[in-house]
C-alpha cells in the first residue's frame, strides 16, 4: 500500500518536471534561431564578391576556358535565403574551384598560375569548411571571403602579366642564347 501512494505521489512531479524541460527547451532553441539569423546576416552583409575587371588581350585568350567562366559565374551569384543556401553555394563553389584544374589554357598552363589557382581552391576549401561548421565562425567566412576576392585579383594580374611578356619581341640572337643555356640539349659525356 504505502508504494502505490509513493507512485502517486511520483507521476505528478514527473510530469510537473517534464513540463519545465520542455519550456527551456522551447527557450534555447528560440536563443539558437536568434544567433543563426545573426549569423546569417553577418554573413549576408559580408559575401561580397567584387571581381575586377580583366584586360581586352587577355579576356580574349581565355574566352575559350570555360572552367574559369563557369567558377567567376558561380562566385558572382549570390545566395539570399537562409544559411542552408551559403553552404550549397560553398560546396558547388569547391567544386567548380577544383575543376579550374583541369584544362587551363595552353599560353597559362605555368607554374606562376597553377600555383595561383592551388590557393583560390584552398581558400574556397577553408570557405565551405568554415560554413558547414555546427557554430558558424560568421568573422572568419567574412575574412576568407575577402582573401579570396584578394587572389582572384592576384591570378588576373599574374594572367595580364603573362600576356604583357608575350608580346615583347626577341630580340636578334635571343632565341640562340635562351637554346645554348638549355642543359637538355648539351653534348652527354
Amino acid at each position: 500500500m504505502p508504494f502505490k501512494s509513493f507512485y502517486f505521489l511520483l507521476i505528478p512531479l514527473f510530469l510537473v518536471s517534464c513540463q519545465n524541460e520542455n519550456k527551456e527547451l522551447i527557450v534555447e532553441q528560440q536563443k539558437e534561431a536568434q544567433k543563426r539569423e545573426v549569423v546569417f546576416s553577418t554573413i549576408e552583409r559580408g559575401w561580397v564578391f567584387d571581381i575586377s575587371p580583366i584586360e581586352a588581350t587577355t579576356q580574349a585568350k581565355i574566352n575559350n576556358w570555360a572552367e574559369w567562366r563557369n567558377f567567376l559565374t558561380e562566385i558572382n551569384q549570390k545566395p539570399k535565403s537562409t544559411i542552408g543556401a551559403f553552404q550549397k553555394k560553398a560546396a558547388d563553389l569547391s567544386k567548380k574551384a577544383m575543376n579550374l584544374q583541369v584544362n587551363i589554357p595552353l599560353e597559362f598552363n605555368k607554374q606562376q598560375i597553377r600555383s595561383r589557382i592551388s590557393v583560390i581552391i584552398t581558400k574556397v576549401k577553408s570557405l565551405d569548411l568554415y560554413i558547414h561548421l555546427r557554430q558558424i565562425p560568421e568573422q572568419k567566412v567574412i575574412k576568407l571571403v575577402n582573401e579570396l576576392n584578394t587572389e582572384i585579383d592576384y591570378f588576373q594580374l599574374q594572367m595580364e602579366e603573362i600576356v604583357k611578356r608575350s608580346q615583347i619581341p626577341m630580340e636578334e640572337g635571343e632565341q640562340d642564347l635562351i637554346n645554348m643555356k638549355d642543359t637538355t640539349r648539351a653534348i652527354p659525356n
